[in-house]
Order: structure tokens, then sequence, then C-alpha cells
């Protein structure tokens, strides 16, 4: 019997949509069911499942493990929990495989899925495969359901950190979960390590009622800025709503976005790693290969999204990839997975040997760069637009055209970068130079090429 089911649900990297809209609880017991059969094929017979402090949670991981159990997969439920405390799951328990329930840093009335088979993000064309298991109907009930158990991973995951990460020193520092569910979980985490922590919103609230849980944006990180700015706190940490992702924010109110976090990640992990292969993704900046370079390591610029890094990093085995997004892969004394709350201990035990940490970080190769600019298309334009420009665009004075994920243009002075995001109908947009003029030029240049192609373009430059 076939199941009609909202294909606007399955994204690039992950479901998602509005609770009770297009991602309702029918629909949730579907995509169980079928995770479950795909897990019967590749013979895992025990999936782990966690959500988010999202309100809409509870309601959905009953849905969620009832489509589970249907097809005769046992589930092991570890609660309210990080989406890297479900990945540090699947390996503590052994199964591999798990799904989060979260809406990221998505709006209070979004909710989805994040998941992983078998050691393998489910991503792309697997994540399709759901859908289309689905829609035929291959979906077969189990006489009996699988067993439902569950788990607390919290004291394994702290016990992990605390033997693997060591402060030279006591810190002071200022933690912001954005209501987000790590909140319960990087506070007493840090005073573990040692550290005296000023707590802002790290009260689980699934209405966000401070500012919303994304540290990718500045706006989000003014409360941060102003804590330090108040207290003495040496340095502030801040996470997105589920927990994998880090911002960085200096004394002196200066934020550090995550390719710079990653040059200093980088040296840490070179220095025990030698020659070692760093994964960056294309919105990076052209400083981050160069000190990769400069510190003895092989740059390798792989393209946007975390599933896809995830999945190169699986491939190449390289000790650490990391997004301009803010997800940072540590493969080196951990296992691979994506993860705000560790990166902010590998981050303070670096910063911990330094007699001013603000300063380090400051001292980090930097360069004149715009925020990342999106440009409103129609469904689907954004990526039609990008192949044009792969195939009819002119750059007079690139210095070479990089087309693993969309255009990125890299000048003598500077790059330019569009590409089509795979979650929403934007083309991404971002420019970088030695200074402001190169910028000028550059983003002129992106200018001629893209009116060029759509005349009637409104360009956020």
């Amino acid at each position: 019997m076939t199941a009609a089911i909202d294909a606007s649900l399955f994204k690039a990297y992950d479901i998602r949509g509005i609770v009770d809209r297009t991602l309702t609880t029918d629909a949730v017991r579907l995509i169980g069911a079928a995770l479950g059969a795909e897990a019967v094929d590749q013979g895992v017979r025990e999936l782990v499942v966690g959500r988010d402090g999202r309100l809409s949670g509870p309601q959905l991981r009953d849905a969620l493990v009832e489509g589970i159990r249907s097809v005769g997969i046992g589930v092991v439920d570890v609660g309210m929990v990080p989406t890297p405390l479900l990945y540090f799951s699947t390996h503590v328990l052994g199964t591999g495989s798990g799904i989060e329930i979260t809406g990221s840093h998505n709006p209070p009335e979004y909710n989805g899925l994040k998941m992983m088979l078998a050691g393998a993000t489910l991503y792309g064309e697997t994540i399709q495969k759901l859908r289309q298991r689905i829609e035929r109907g291959a979906v077969p009930r189990a006489g009996r359901p699988g067993v439902l158990r569950t788990a607390d991973v919290r004291d394994a995951y702290f016990q992990r950190i605390g033997t693997d990460v060591k402060l030279a020193r006591p810190m002071k520092i200022a933690v912001d979960c954005g209501n987000g569910v790590a909140g319960a979980f990087a506070p007493a985490l840090y005073r573990m390590l040692g550290c005296e922590v000023i707590e802002l919103f790290c009260d689980v609230d699934g209405t966000f009622p401070n500012h919303h849980p994304d540290p990718a944006h500045p706006e989000n990180l003014q409360d941060l800025i102003r804590c330090l700015r108040e207290t003495d706190a040496e340095i502030g940490l801040a996470f997105d709503g589920d927990g994998d992702r880090l911002g960085v924010v200096t004394k002196d109110g200066n934020i550090i976005f995550p390719d710079r976090q990653m040059m200093l990640f980088a040296r840490g992990v070179l220095k025990s790693n030698p020659g070692a292969e760093i994964i960056f993704d294309v919105k990076c900046s052209r400083n981050l290969a160069r000190d990769i370079a400069a510190h003895g390591g092989r740059p390798t610029m792989w393209r946007t999204g975390h599933s896809l890094i995830k999945a190169k990093l699986k491939e190449t085995g390289a000790p650490l990839a990391g997004e301009m997004s803010g997800h940072i892969f540590f493969n080196d004394r951990w296992p691979g997975f994506d993860d705000g709350m560790y990166a902010g201990a590998r981050l303070l035990e670096l910063l911990s040997r330094e007699l001013d940490p603000s300063a380090a970080l400051n001292g980090l190769p930097d360069a004149v760069s715009t925020p990342e600019l999106h440009l409103k298309t129609a469904e689907g334009e954004n990526f039609a637009l990008v192949e044009r420009l792969q195939r009819e665009a002119k750059f007079a004075s690139a210095r070479e055209v990089i087309t693993i994920d969309g255009v990125r243009v890299e000048y003598a002075d500077g790059f330019g970068l569009a590409r089509p995001s795979n979650t929403t109908p934007v083309l991404v947009l971002r420019f970088e130079a030695d200074d402001a003029a190169a910028l000028a030029r550059i983003q002129a240049d992106f200018r001629r090429a893209l009116l060029a192609i759509k005349p009637d373009a409104k360009l956020p430059f």
C-alpha cells in the first residue's frame, strides 16, 4: 500500500519542516518506519533516538519510535540531548545508527531529523530514498514490534571529554546557549574542565525567548559581547539550537568566525599529526589554506554541507575538518563528528596556554570580507544560475576558477564565491580581499557576471 508524504520535507542534509503543517506526527511515523526498513536492509538491529529542546520534540519522538519499532527494529531512547550526544551515543552503544529530532537553528515552529545509519550520515540521494520507499509502500510491518529501552549517556560523554581535554590553567568564560539544548550540558562540561562559567540563556526553552540560537549571525552574539565587556570573563562561547556549532567572541568583542577558529585548531592538530590533510569548505578564507600550509599541513577545499564534509572526512581519514557555518569535526582524539561543545573544549585547551587568549585569537590572519550574502531566487533557479555562471561567465583577472561547489573565483588579492544553497532557494555569495579597494573590484566583477545572466537580479552588494 502506497502512502503520500510532503516531498518538501526531504532536504539535502536532513528532514525538516513546520510542525503540524508539513512535519506531522503521521509523516514522522512513516519516516520512522522507512528508516527502520532501511536499517533491516543494512543489518542494523537497533537505532538510537534523541531530541533537542523544542516543544514539539516529545510528540515527534513518540511517532518516530512507533514507526521504527513497527518494522521490528529496536530503539534506544537517550532523551533530550544535543545532536553531538546523539552521535556520541551511537558510538558508545555500538549501534552506529541514530536519529536526532532537531530543528537546529530554525525558528521555533520548525523541527526535523538528522540521521545516520551503519556509521554513515544520510544526505542527498539516501534521504530521497526514504521518501521513495514511503511512496512505494515498501515498509513491511513486523509481527512483533522492536524493543524499546532507554539509556543515559551524559556521564560517559563528560568522562570521555574529561580524560581527553586538559586545560593548562583555570579560565573564566561566558557561555550563551540561546535557550537551546546545549544549555543543559555545556556549562556543566566546562565547569568539570576547571572553568568558572557565566551562563547566558542556558535554561532550555523551545520558544527561544531571548535571541535566535544561531551564532553564525552577529546579531545573536550581542548579549555575549555585552557580557564580556561588563564582566571579567576571558572569552565567550555560543552554541546553536542543537549544540553542533560553535561561536567564539573575544574579550574586546571581536567575533572569531569559524574559518579563523580552524587556523588555531589546525595548528594544534598538526603538532601531533605533522603533514596531515585538513579539510574546509568553499566559503572559508584564503588565509586558512595558507595558514595550514605554513604549519606543515595539506589544505583541502571541499563542498559546503556538514554531511558532505563528514563524508569527505571519512573518505580521507583527515584528523580535522570544518566549515564556515561552525561545524568543526575533530578526527584525531575524537570520533570525527561535529560537536560544538567539544570544539569549545579543544579551544579552551589551546587558549589556556596563553596569557592573553583574546590577543591570541585576534592575532590570527584576517582579511576584509563580507558576511554570507543571499540573492533570493525562484525554486531551483539558484542551481540554474550557477550552471550558467560556470559555463558563460568570464572573470578576466582571475587566477583560478574553482567549481567543486558553485563558482569560487580566486584573484591575486582576494576571492568571490557564488554557490546555490541546498536548503533554501537562494544564491549564496561571499567576498574577501586584502583591502577595501580590492573587495570593491571583485564585487564589481561578480556584479557584471551575474547581471549578464540575470539582468533583473536585486543583488545584495
